[in-house]
């Protein structure tokens, strides 16, 4: 080969191999899932699949961002009991997450848009530990909710996992909006909002399971939690999401299925 051709050759080869370096690096999730099943019933273990292709792990919390929607589709993490405190830490300013290779949606898309800029892994899950608090408020957690329901229904399920974090020792939660049909967008970079927000709730890890599902529509509401309980598979219909594909399939299929209130404290 001529001396000529060889050079760019050797470019190309070089620039593919960062890049495969670098997808490898981005994919660290499917090694640190290996890794966390030895050493935690939870951590990162159970994640959902993701529809985007684009999963971000964190110290506190991992997502899978929709740069379409400009926003997690989820968010996962694991809430154990003594992670449940209250804190008087400074609410620091909402910062782009550098992990998203497409950049997450800066927060002035929010500013005058008549949204709050809603948690999905709430800061006050993340009270016992200043990285952790402030690790919420990357923009890559965060998606519009009216401030009526992000203060009402929305906050009082947040508050009940945090019970129930509490009362079995740890829960698992994944949690976002359903980034489907026509959607109204707010900013200059055409943030979606969502018109539903979901709640899964695993507990018990792989020893006698349990799961619990919530579908909300976007707006504030006095019913019951209870009202808002649907299975799992219905979830996953809307979302196109695999919420526990590292479950036992006979397991995942019994609790997917059932939209039973039994053995959870309401």
């Amino acid at each position: 080969m001529k001396r000529k051709y060889l050079y760019p050759l050797l470019i190309i080869l070089v620039t593919i191999g960062f890049y495969y370096f670098e997808e490898r690096l981005d994919g660290n999730l499917v090694y640190q899932n290996e890794k966390t099943k030895e050493t935690s019933d939870f951590g990162f273990f159970y994640l959902p699949t993701s529809t985007t292709g684009s999963i971000i792990v964190h110290d506190y919390y991992a997502l899978s961002y929709s740069e379409k929607h400009e926003q997690a589709e989820w968010v996962a993490y694991e809430l154990k009991r003594d992670q449940v405190t209250a804190n008087d830490f400074k609410r620091p300013y909402f910062e782009i997450d550098k992990k998203v290779r497409t950049s997450s949606a800066d927060w002035r898309n929010y500013k005058k848009s008549g949204y709050d800029r809603g948690h999905l892994c709430p800061a006050g899950d993340r009270g016992f530990d200043y990285k952790a608090f402030e690790e919420t408020f990357l923009t890559s957690n965060i998606s519009p909710q009216n401030h009526e329901f992000n203060s009402g229904i929305w906050n009082y399920l947040e508050q009940k996992v945090r019970y129930w974090a509490k009362a079995y020792d740890g829960v698992y939660v994944v949690t976002g909006g359903v980034l489907s049909g026509n959607l109204k967008t707010i900013g200059y970079e055409a943030v979606s909002v969502p018109k539903y927000f979901y709640k899964v709730i695993l507990k018990g890890g792989s020893k006698n399971p349990k799961m619990i599902a919530f579908l909300m529509p976007h707006k504030d509401s006095d019913k019951s939690l209870k009202e808002f309980v649907v299975p799992v598979n219905k979830l996953e219909e809307l979302t196109g999401i695999d919420f526990f594909p590292t479950l036992d399939d006979k397991i995942e299929e019994q609790l997917e299925a059932s939209s039973t209130t039994k053995g959870w404290k309401f």
